[in-house]
């Protein structure tokens, strides 16, 4: 995998911005192997890192950008009928979508920042916000400031991590390890609260 990645990124910064695109859309290998590989490998300095974070960050709004005009193009009716056929071979359950589609619906920027720190659902989260027909301007913005996040986090700790004898694919599979308890950790807290919203509503009521 990383002499795959060592391949199209021989191409210098062009090579970089074209890997961050293509990942938005087939995900293989995942995002953060290829941040952490790019922090290892391609940052020889915290200037060289802050150019790559720019243009990772580029390519993954772009990717983003071609399933939101898709979505778009495709309808709500028509999008959810793909992802019902066809979600579960890229791990996007028809119930996440519409979970995804249902918060887009009460915070269209929210939720768009929250899905884009979420392994896969980052991925596809723009087929729902153009099926939705969701203003783009917000949904661009907050796709922007989630792929800063998500970025830098893994690029910053690749550079933290370079010069060393590292396994990248067992470090890879161990953050996102970290990663998915603290995002299960959250969204089961949002449930509780939720919950308790709704039961003193009933009791209120």
């Amino acid at each position: 995998m990383t002499g795959s990645l060592q391949v199209v990124l021989g191409s210098g910064l062009l090579g970089v911005f074209c890997v961050a695109s293509v990942e938005k859309i087939f995900p293989a290998p995942p995002s953060h192997i290829v941040l952490l590989f790019l922090g290892m490998t391609a940052a020889p300095g915290l200037d060289r890192l802050e150019l790559l974070l720019a243009i990772t960050v580029a390519g993954s709004t772009l990717g983003s950008l071609f399933w939101y005009m898709m979505g778009r193009r495709l309808g709500e009716a028509r999008a959810e009928a793909l992802v019902g056929r066809f979600g579960r071979y890229v791990f996007l359950p028809l119930a996440t979508y519409r979970k995804l589609a249902e918060a887009y619906r009460r915070r269209a920027f929210a939720a768009s920042l929250v899905a884009q720190l979420i392994p896969t659902v980052r991925n596809y989260l723009g087929i729902g916000a153009g099926a939705l027909r969701l203003a783009i301007l917000p949904f661009a913005s907050a796709t922007l400031l989630g792929a800063m996040i998500w970025n830098s986090s893994f690029l910053l700790i690749g550079y933290l991590l370079r010069g060393g004898d590292h396994n990248l694919v067992s470090i890879g599979f161990r953050i996102i390890a970290v990663v998915v308890l603290v995002e299960a950790t959250f969204f089961l807290a949002l449930r509780y609260r939720t919950m308790r919203r709704r039961r003193a509503e009933l009791a209120g009521g």
